[in-house]
């Protein structure tokens, strides 16, 4: 393969206009241009199947609509509206018509519970939310104890605290002039998912989508081309399905397929086919869900694809190698955080990719490995990723996050210097690639050595047999701390069948990694503890493993 990744990366320049506004860039250019307009924005298909088709020139009436009426509610810039929707046309609406008056986006999952989207809404102080029926049950029974949101605009259902979606829009003109916004002016406010402690809310300026550009054009295999559809299953309330996957495709007019019906690997291949889509970004979980229903799915189905991203997980050689032959799209690894998105990753097209790795750091980014002291760290040895607030020409990279929402003191502890870390160990080789080691909070130490979860994580998936792997510490009587993991299989097995697996499972691993890696035990689950987003939460095995030692020495065992 021909190597373009030198001479693509060292003469990116970022080009950021000092007044930018996601929503201009997003709807209303494509809107108010008359063959534009005509553009497919949303392919949506609800539960039952009905489907219909939002161009662009659909999109922007219903956004200037919707504005005016945020405006009359009394909405103001810099004030964060709640956007509780599953994907849905009248999502994209309502994020478009929140950034043209200046608000700011606040997603939030249609599936979150009472309790979640209360500690947000209160966190954020949030005035107005937006919410359908799915999402309308939790959102009313905690809504007098957020004393700050004065007004609930409803979709698809009656209730008196509510002012229905519908009649606010009729009532309101299809012209709007979009609020000037500055490029560092804050657009969106995005809670991390808490898979490793309390959620906060990382807040976003509109340039973060310029910044988000580079990756998703590289990882996306040179998106757009003619005829390009983007699809994703990711919730559009999270960084995969929104700055991953819905903007970044509206930025540059193609369409999007929008569904709110549960995921099921049938489903997505039908949906593939029948719109044709050329693009996603699907995640590992996903794509192994897609292999367990359909093995050889093109001899069934007539897809697309021609560019798979998949982030939130490493592939693994035999997932990669699957997507190659069943699906004909050799996937791209993205890696990113919500405060830093879209950051390393690979463009199979551009450069080559090497299994296992997340890749190099996209043009426009300048992407480090941190030891301890702050210091770029020996190739091959583990440290934590940090974005550099500037790129290697001294431009500011314009995808950092503004901070997180009424706590300095995280912001402060994340962004240090000259760089922002991420939370997250890797390992850099000589030639740039990087190789994901865990969060900074999942690593400890067993036998008097530092673990890093990822790497054992990864050779564990490379197993056929294994479908999700997680590793947390064990109390241990003798060691202090043992090396533990649990496993989901890929595949039904009996109680005698698991025994004799973990034994092999411990061999494989001794034949790839330092023997103080290789775990104590190994414990199978149905399924691993997941969060919305596909990312298993350690935190909630670790807990069990404490909770069981502490049971074991109450008991005198």
């Amino acid at each position: 393969m021909n190597d373009q990744y030198q001479a693509l990366y060292q003469t990116f320049r970022w080009l950021v206009p000092t007044q930018f506004n996601i929503a201009e860039a997003c709807c209303h250019r494509w809107a108010s241009s008359t063959p534009d307009a005509r553009r497919i924005a949303i392919y949506h298909e609800d539960e039952s199947g009905n489907r219909e088709v939002w161009t662009y020139a659909r999109l922007g009436e219903a956004t200037n609509q919707l504005a005016n009426g945020l405006m009359k509610m009394g909405v103001a810039r810099g004030d964060r509206v709640a956007v509780v929707l599953g994907q849905r046309p009248e999502a994209v609406v309502a994020h478009m018509a929140i950034y043209s008056v200046g608000a700011v986006a606040m997603p939030l999952s249609a599936q979150s519970g009472p309790d979640a989207l209360q500690s947000r809404l209160c966190d954020a102080d949030a005035h107005v939310a937006i919410v359908d029926h799915a999402s309308s049950a939790n959102l009313l029974s905690i809504s007098d104890n957020c004393p700050n949101l004065h007004q609930i605009i409803g979709i698809g259902f009656a209730d008196e605290r509510v002012l229905p979606w519908r009649s606010l829009l009729a009532r309101q003109p299809g012209e709007f002039k979009t609020v000037q916004t500055l490029s560092s002016d804050p657009a969106i406010l995005l809670y991390t998912s808490g898979a490793t402690g309390a959620p906060r809310g990382a807040l976003l300026p509109h340039s973060a989508l310029i910044g988000s550009l580079p990756g998703f054009v590289a990882s996306q295999d040179w998106f757009p081309r003619h005829g390009d559809v983007f699809w994703t299953p990711a919730d559009w309330a999270g960084p995969e399905g929104l700055t991953d996957s819905l903007l970044p495709t509206l930025y540059f007019g193609h369409p999007i397929v929008a569904t709110r019906a549960r995921f099921s690997p049938v489903r997505a291949y039908e949906l593939m086919e029948r719109y044709q889509i050329t693009n996603a970004c699907l995640s590992p979980a996903v794509l192994r869900q897609l292999r367990q229903a359909d093995p050889e799915p093109r001899d069934r189905y007539r897809l697309a694809l021609r560019s798979i991203m998949a982030s939130g997980q490493t592939l693994g050689a035999g997932l990669s190698a699957w997507c190659e032959s069943a699906l004909g799209v050799e996937p791209n690894e993205m890696y990113g955080t919500a405060e830093a998105n879209y950051v390393v990753g690979n463009s199979r097209k551009r450069w080559p990719a090497r299994p296992g790795s997340m890749g190099r750091p996209y043009p426009g980014h300048l992407v480090a490995v941190l030891d301890e002291d702050g210091r770029p760290a020996a190739p091959g040895q583990v440290g934590e990723i940090a974005v550099g607030r500037q790129d290697i020409h001294g431009f500011p990279d314009p995808v950092l996050f503004l901070g997180y929402w009424g706590n300095d003191t995280a912001t402060q502890a994340r962004c240090t210097g000259d760089w922002c870390r991420t939370g997250d160990l890797a390992s850099a080789d000589a030639d740039g690639y990087l190789w994901y080691a865990g969060r900074v909070e999942d690593a400890f130490v067993a036998g008097g050595r530092r673990i890093a979860p990822a790497p054992i994580e990864r050779r564990l998936m490379e197993h056929a047999a294994v479908s999700q792997a997680a590793v947390v510490p064990r109390p241990d009587a003798a060691q202090g701390t043992a090396v533990k993991a649990y496993v989901a299989l890929a595949a039904e097995t009996g109680l005698d069948e698991r025994e004799s697996l973990a034994e092999t499972l411990r061999a494989y691993l001794a034949e790839g990694l330092p023997a103080h890696e290789v775990p104590a035990e190994i414990e199978f689950l149905d399924a691993l503890p997941m969060t919305a987003n596909g990312r298993v939460q350690r935190r909630i095995l670790r807990q069990l493993e404490e909770d069981r030692a502490l049971a074991a020495a109450k008991a005198g065992i």
